[in-house]
């Protein structure tokens, strides 16, 4: 089975693949909702600002990443690994960083992780599995394991990643007014100054009262629909009542315990040089390249035999150069290198930068 570590390549190399949506309610603003002008550079300094006490909503995901289809990626569509592909419905709760809540709605099954104070509780409804956690009431919850962390859940943290990376090699720019979830919007344009990134731009709604992201688009190449979004449909910047964070285990439910220790940090040497992987570039056409964890290395792979990660890289055309040989994940908004000595290099570009990166 494809493994987690594995799977988190894949999601934040290239930032786009962690952002994924529709295009949602979009349109121009009627006159009697006419915002008053704002430049690119207030919007950038009132997004960065922004603060709500609370929101509740639900939030649109889809993505069409011209990739085939990955192995182990919730085929349910009610685990949080299957937001990198498809289309998929959240229902999002804050009211604080101590309470939480995010909901991945499938067809006839849900899937929840719920931070109330110091309890974190995650429940898949699909097996009645629930776990249970006990944190300090000032930290973040560590939900990787059910929720990984590379996967913006709401538009605000699509937009705050896409934001930390503006600089000199961004261009960046208004466009006309817009409506999301029924709320008038600014719209902020990022465009890459640089040559050689797949992505054309990305597009952040602004909400013209809260001044947070209601939506975010990215653009690849020449193509006019956006590749992947995140947006919400409803939401309502009202604080949610706290009994909204109330989480009781259903009856018949398996409920685990997690304790501070299973989160302890048991890497090897190997595992622990996989998990630091090196940035090459900037900006846009920034390139990560890693190594996978010991046991995950591609072998078996020309024969499709093995493992589903073995099976799934025999799909993949093979490259070689000067850096060695491997396979080509090569997407609309990324691609991604993986040699057959277990290394990997991925970005927003195409292969060619991938294989400066590891040359």
């Amino acid at each position: 089975m494809l493994t987690r570590q594995w799977l988190r390549w894949l999601v934040p190399l290239a930032a786009v693949l962690a952002i994924v949506a529709t295009t949602l309610v979009a349109g121009n603003a009627s006159a009697d909702e006419k915002l008053p002008p704002r430049s690119a550079e207030q919007l950038l300094v009132d997004l960065q600002q922004a603060r709500v006490d609370g929101f509740s909503g639900t939030v649109q995901q889809s993505a069409d990443l011209g990739i085939p289809a990955l192995p182990g990626m919730g085929d349910q569509g009610d685990d949080f690994s299957s937001l990198i592909s498809g289309s998929h419905t959240l229902r999002v709760a804050y009211a604080g960083n101590d309470r939480s809540k995010v909901a991945l709605l499938g067809d006839l099954s849900e899937t929840s992780v719920i931070r109330n104070g110091s309890d974190v509780w995650t429940w898949s409804s699909s097996d009645n599995a629930v776990t249970h956690a006990t944190i300090d009431a000032a930290d973040r919850p560590s939900t990787d394991r059910e929720l990984p962390a590379d996967a913006p859940k709401t538009p605000q943290e699509a937009a705050t990643r896409f934001l930390a990376a503006v600089g000199p090699t961004t261009q960046v720019g208004v466009a006309t007014d817009t409506t999301v979830a029924g709320r008038p919007a600014y719209e902020l344009v990022l465009t890459p100054k640089q040559t050689g990134s797949l992505l054309s731009s990305v597009r952040i709604a602004v909400d013209g009262t809260e001044h947070v992201a209601l939506r975010v688009q990215v653009f690849a190449g020449d193509r006019p629909q956006p590749v992947a979004a995140i947006g919400f449909t409803e939401v309502d910047f009202a604080t949610p009542a706290a009994a909204e964070f109330a989480f009781t285990p259903p009856k018949g439910a398996k409920v685990t315990e997690v304790t501070p220790d299973d989160h302890a940090d048991r890497s090897t040497p190997d595992t622990a040089e996989a998990a630091k992987p090196k940035v090459v570039g900037e900006g846009w056409t920034t390139v990560v390249v890693g190594t996978l964890p010991k046991g995950e290395v591609p072998s078996g792979a020309e024969n499709g035999e093995g493992p589903d990660l073995q099976t799934y890289l025999a799909q993949l055309p093979r490259v070689s150069g000067s850096w060695g040989s491997g396979r080509l994940l090569a997407g609309t908004a990324f691609s991604a290198v993986i040699t057959d000595d277990g290394r990997v290099a991925a970005g927003a570009v195409g292969p060619e930068l991938l294989y400066d990166a590891l040359g």
